[in-house]
């Protein structure tokens, strides 16, 4: 296993940081990029509402002709979310990489699980074999850790180790891909391969509701289609989701309440709440 335990800060100040993510935010909500996603069937409704609430337009296809079409036409950007992969489905995003490629549309990738299950690993190796690397890659890190080569152990779509474990793997990944990497934890690291940004915000209450870490993956690529870099994007989408959990755990009763306060929190999340909240570990 990958370790880097030394390497727990960022190299990039608070107010860099905060800088990156107030502009991504501002450009979102000006540009409403459209999110293609082809993503699990457990989370389609919180992704796309998610996508929402922050000012993105969200796209459910599971038909790659179609996502042709869309990525030529008019998509901003391509999630693929491989959580509940079949190998119809591993057909027809191969034909969306393919065309998110062929034009210029930056895609995310979410490697939900893999390291533990072969059909899902196997696709996440042939797609990034394929020379259509990924802006970004967002998991936790048991899944960066077998995304990037390491053998990693994992509890179906939770890591078994600390974020702060996959850093040297990210930083590995992201240097192969060109793009980024986004290792979500207690602290989620972003890195391009040279950079770190280490983002402290969040709550445990994110882990209680299916799909919030899938949709964090939706807000990545929203984030990215409007980021200077895709660093960041990683490091804006980071902190908009872990600010507007913490929010959002403040003000549930529970499990159910938290989905409606993240989506209420995202939708009016400002940018004096990303200057008074967040959390960079320089």
């Amino acid at each position: 296993m990958a370790r880097n335990m030394a390497l727990d800060t960022s190299n990039i100040t608070k107010n860099e940081a905060v800088e990156i993510a107030c502009n991504t935010l501002a450009a979102i909500r000006e540009k409403s990029p459209l999110v293609l996603n082809f993503t699990n069937t457990v989370v389609q409704p919180i992704t796309a509402n998610l996508l929402l609430a922050i000012g993105a337009s969200p796209a459910m296809l599971s038909d790659g002709s179609e996502a042709e079409d869309m990525l030529r036409i008019c998509a901003n950007a391509l999630l693929i979310n491989v959580g509940t992969l079949s190998r119809a489905q591993s057909e027809e995003m191969e034909k969306a990489v393919a065309a998110a490629a062929k034009n210029s549309v930056p895609w995310v990738l979410d490697p939900v699980a893999v390291g533990l299950l072969g059909l899902r690993t196997n696709f996440v190796k042939k797609i990034l074999a394929a020379g259509t690397p990924p802006a970004l890659v967002r998991g936790n890190a048991s899944e960066i850790l077998a995304t990037a080569g390491y053998e990693a152990k994992t509890r179906g779509a939770e890591s078994t180790c600390g974020s702060e474990s996959a850093i040297e793997a990210g930083k590995q990944l992201a240097r192969k891909t060109g793009g980024a990497v986004l290792v979500t934890g207690e602290t989620d690291f972003v890195t391009d391969g040279d950079k770190i940004a280490a983002l402290g915000n969040g709550d445990i209450m994110m882990t209680r509701v299916t799909g919030v870490g899938c949709a964090m993956g939706a807000l990545s690529a929203a984030c990215v289609a409007v980021a200077e870099t895709p660093f960041a994007g990683g490091v804006a989408s980071a902190l908009i989701m872990g600010i507007a959990g913490n929010i959002a755990a403040e003000r549930c009763r529970g499990s159910g309440s938290f989905a409606v306060e993240l989506l209420d929190a995202m939708y009016n999340l400002s940018e004096s709440d990303i200057h008074s909240r967040a959390i960079v570990r320089e």
